[in-house]
C-alpha cells in the first residue's frame, strides 16, 4: 500500500498586537456562530510580530498581549450559508449590519434576571475582524461603508486566498474552495483566487469548489442538522439523506462514504425486509465524508486534470474537522475498487490544508498599528477597564410571530421566510452562557481552543451565577 503523506500545512494566518494605546477598547470579532472563535484562537496564540516595533519578527511575547475582545456569535440567524439559495441575501446584509451596529457603537446587551430582561452598557470596538467567510463574501464593502473609515474592518477572503497562491507557487495542482454553501454561491473565492493569480503571475489556476451543507450546522448542532438525542428519522432533518434531491446520498457510494454508524451518527429507517429506505447524518464526521466524497466524484465526472493538491477551510467551523479532512483524504487517496485506486488522478498524495485565521490576523495587526491619529487619541481618553465579552445572538421572544424548534432557536421555515425592511429586531444580544451554547460545545472549545476557552471563564460565562 502507498503511504499516504497527507500534509497538512495549516496555512492559519493572523495578527495585531500590544501598543501602547487603546488597549482598554476592545477588538471586535464577529461571526454567524461559534466557528469565528478558530480566528480568535489564532489571535491570541500567535507570535509574529515584534510588538515594540511591528516588525515581522517573533519576540517571545503574544502579539495580542494586553488586548480585549469583544466576540459576537449571529447564531439565532445562521446558517448563513442558506440564505442564498432561499433568495434571502438582501435579509441576510441587513441582519449582518444588525451585528455590526452592536459592535461599532457604545449601546447595550441584554442579560436575563429570572423573568425579564435587564441591559448593561458595551464599548464601541476600535476595529473589527468578519471572521466569517460568507459574511465576507456578501457584505464586506457594505459593511466598511457602515462602520466608516475610520474603523478597520478585515475579512477573512483575500487571507485565504493569499495562502493558497503562496503554495500554489511551489506546488501547482487544483485548488478546492470547502465552504458554506452561501459562500460558494458568491463565487468570492474563484473571483479572488483569479484576481490575486493574475497579479502574481500564475496562470490557468484548476479551481473546484464544494458547499458543504449542513456541515457547519453539525458541528453547531443545529436541530434541522444534527439532534444529539434522537434514534430514527425525522421530518424536520434538513441535510443530506436519500430522499433529498439536491443533496442526495448515493447508494452506489455507501461503501466509498465510510459513513460513522457508532451510536445514533447515522439513522436509518427500515422496511419490513430490513432494506435501508431513508438514510440520515447526524454527525459532523458524516458530513465530512459526504462532502470530500461528493467533491472527489465531481472532478472524477468533470475530468479535472490538476489533482486536488490544496484545500481551502472556507468556513471558521472547518478547522474544528481538521483531523477529520485529513484523515478522510487519506483514505480517499487510497481507496481501491477491483484493484484500482478510484480517485488518484484527482487527488493528490499531498494536500494543503487552508486555514485562513493567521493571515487574516496579520492584517488585522497591519490595520490596528495604522489606525488614525485621532482615533488613538480617542482611545487614551477612554477611562474604562478593558475586559473581554462573549456574545451571542438569540430569538426575540418579545416578538410575537416568531417560530422556534424544540432546541429553543427558530425554525428552518421562519428563519429563511423573514423579508428585509421590516424594522423588527429579531434577535436579542446576550452573553454567552450554558443555556444557548450546549456544554458539547464547550468541550470542544475547551480541547481545541485553549486560549479561547480560557479567555471565556475568566469572562464568567461558565459561573454558576452567569
Amino acid at each position: 500500500m502507498v503511504k499516504f503523506s497527507n500534509l497538512v500545512c495549516f496555512i492559519t494566518v493572523f495578527t495585531i498586537a500590544q501598543f501602547g494605546y487603546g488597549q482598554q477598547v476592545p477588538i471586535g470579532v464577529f461571526d454567524s456562530g461559534t466557528g469565528g472563535l478558530t480566528v480568535l484562537e489564532a489571535m491570541l496564540s500567535l507570535d509574529a510580530f515584534n510588538n515594540k516595533t511591528g516588525v515581522q519578527k517573533p519576540d517571545g511575547i503574544p502579539d495580542f498581549a494586553g488586548e480585549y475582545f469583544h466576540y459576537l456569535a449571529d447564531q439565532a440567524n445562521m446558517p448563513y450559508g442558506n440564505y442564498a439559495s432561499e433568495n434571502k441575501t438582501l435579509f441576510l446584509k441587513e441582519q449582518i449590519l444588525r451585528c455590526m451596529s452592536f459592535l461599532s457603537t457604545d449601546t447595550t446587551y441584554a442579560k436575563r434576571t429570572k423573568d425579564t430582561f435587564q441591559f448593561f452598557p458595551k464599548l464601541t470596538a476600535k476595529m473589527i475582524v468578519v471572521a466569517c467567510n460568507t459574511a465576507t463574501a456578501y457584505a464586506l464593502p457594505e459593511i466598511k461603508k457602515f462602520v466608516g473609515t475610520d474603523l478597520p474592518v478585515v475579512g477573512v477572503i483575500d487571507a485565504g486566498c493569499k495562502a493558497a497562491l503562496n503554495y500554489q507557487q511551489q506546488q501547482r495542482g487544483t485548488v478546492g474552495v470547502f465552504a458554506t454553501v452561501g459562500t460558494v454561491a458568491s463565487d468570492g473565492y474563484p473571483k479572488t483566487l483569479e484576481r490575486m493569480a493574475l497579479a502574481a503571475g500564475i496562470t490557468n489556476l484548476s479551481i473546484v469548489s464544494q458547499g458543504g451543507y449542513g456541515l457547519a450546522e453539525s458541528i453547531d448542532r443545529d436541530w434541522s442538522f444534527l439532534a444529539d438525542q434522537v434514534n430514527k428519522v425525522r421530518a424536520e432533518y434538513k441535510g443530506p439523506s436519500l430522499s433529498n434531491e439536491k443533496y442526495r446520498i448515493d447508494t452506489a457510494l455507501y461503501k466509498v462514504y465510510g459513513f460513522l454508524r457508532t451510536e445514533n451518527s447515522l439513522l436509518c429507517e427500515y422496511d419490513q425486509n430490513g432494506n435501508c429506505t431513508e438514510m440520515q447524518l447526524n454527525d459532523p464526521v458524516n458530513y465530512v465524508r459526504y462532502h470530500l466524497v461528493s467533491l472527489l466524484e465531481k472532478m472524477n465526472r468533470e475530468q479535472y486534470q490538476e489533482p486536488l493538491n490544496t484545500l481551502i477551510l472556507g468556513c471558521t467551523h472547518y478547522p474544528y474537522m481538521r483531523d477529520t479532512i485529513s484523515r478522510v483524504l487519506q483514505e480517499l487517496y487510497n481507496y481501491q475498487v477491483n484493484g484500482a485506486y478510484r480517485y488518484r488522478k484527482v487527488l493528490s498524495e499531498k494536500v494543503c490544508l487552508i486555514d485562513p485565521a493567521i493571515e487574516t490576523a496579520k492584517e488585522a495587526y497591519i490595520a490596528l498599528r495604522q489606525l488614525s491619529t485621532i482615533q488613538k487619541r480617542s482611545f487614551l481618553a477612554k477611562k474604562e477597564n478593558g475586559n473581554d465579552a462573549f456574545f451571542i445572538a438569540i430569538p426575540n421572544l418579545d416578538l410575537p410571530e416568531i417560530e422556534t424548534q424544540p432546541d429553543g432557536w427558530f425554525t428552518y421555515r421562519y428563519k429563511y421566510g423573514r423579508q428585509e425592511g421590516s424594522g423588527k429586531d429579531f434577535v436579542r444580544f446576550v452573553p454567552f452562557d450554558t443555556k444557548n451554547i450546549a456544554q458539547e460545545t464547550y468541550d470542544r472549545f475547551k480541547r481545541a481552543l485553549p486560549y479561547s476557552y480560557d479567555r471565556i471563564t475568566k469572562a464568567g460565562v461558565l459561573s454558576p451565577s452567569h
